[in-house]
Parts: structure tokens; sequence; C-alpha cells
């Protein structure tokens, strides 16, 4: 199981990262940024565009009902929501703090405890450990900065060191 102080931990790795991605990711022109990579989903600009939509997704999930809840854009899975980069860039420091509040709120009782959702992928309810869903939620965050890092490598930009020892820890 994962604990609360793992989940701020990585909470603030998720910042730390896409702070580093997204400035690596503004040394490409928009055109380098959208232009077809043959990726999971085309492009830098619209595998972030994914990871945010995620996101969305998810902590719109582990927060409804709650004093955190937002109502965050929806649209259809692979597609953009945010073809500005600049908007993109400021949707995703917002979602990155409001991760960053949401670690600060997590009990342990909660991550104990089975969660249920209605998945409009397979179009059934799905039922897992609450801690299982955080840790997917980070690890797919993990998955899809990578493909950026990569796609961000064949332009010559590197984001730098990506090892979870390497970020501050204050």
């Amino acid at each position: 199981m994962i604990s609360k102080e793992q989940i701020r931990l990585l909470a603030r790795y998720n910042q730390w990262m896409n702070e580093k991605v997204y400035k690596a990711s503004s040394e490409l022109s928009d055109q380098e940024r959208k232009a077809d990579a043959k990726a999971n989903y085309k492009s830098v600009h619209s595998t972030l565009n994914y990871l945010l939509w995620a996101d969305y997704v998810w902590l719109g999930r582990f927060t409804e009902n709650t004093p955190l809840a937002k109502e965050y854009p929806k649209g259809p899975i692979g597609v953009d929501l945010y073809a500005d980069w600049a908007v993109l860039q400021a949707a995703r420091q917002d979602m990155d703090n409001d991760f960053l509040e949401w670690s600060q709120h997590v009990s342990e009782g909660w991550l104990a405890a089975d969660y249920s959702w209605h998945s409009v992928l397979t179009d059934k309810t799905i039922t897992k450990p609450a801690w299982l869903l955080v840790t997917h939620l980070f690890n797919h965050q993990a998955d899809h900065r990578g493909q950026v890092i990569t796609m961000l490598k064949q332009h010559g930009v590197s984001a730098g060191d990506s090892d979870l020892l390497f970020m501050p820890l204050n």
C-alpha cells in the first residue's frame, strides 16, 4: 500500500517533472510541438494534452463530493483540450497545484478502502483499492512523460535528469 507521505512526494515529483518537460517543450516551435511523431498520442503537444485530460478525469473522480471538487474541462480521449501552448501550460500548472492540494488531504483510511467508478472505456463499474489507483495515476504520468522526453530528444532537446533522487527536497 502507498502512504499519504508517498503521495505527497509523488505529487511534488509530478510537478517538478512537468515543469522540466514543459520548459524543454517550450524550446520547440509550435509547429515542432504539434508535428506527428507517430507516437501513441501523435505529438508532444497532443501527448501533454492527453496527460492533462487523464489527470482531470482521475482527480475529478478522487475529489468528487469533497470540498476540493472542481469542474474540469471534458472532452473525448485523444482530442486536444487546448490548442494554444500558453493556455495548455497554465492549465498544467493549475492541475499540478490541485494535485499538491489534494495530496495534503488524502487519508490512510481512504487509501486502504476500495474505490469504484464507471469506466467509459469498458462501460463497466470497476472496483479497485484506492492506493492502487493513486499509484496508477502517478505511474501513468511517468509513462507518458517518458514518451514526450523521447520525442524531445528526437529534436535535440533534453528535459534533464528525471530521477526522483535528483529532485530538490525543499
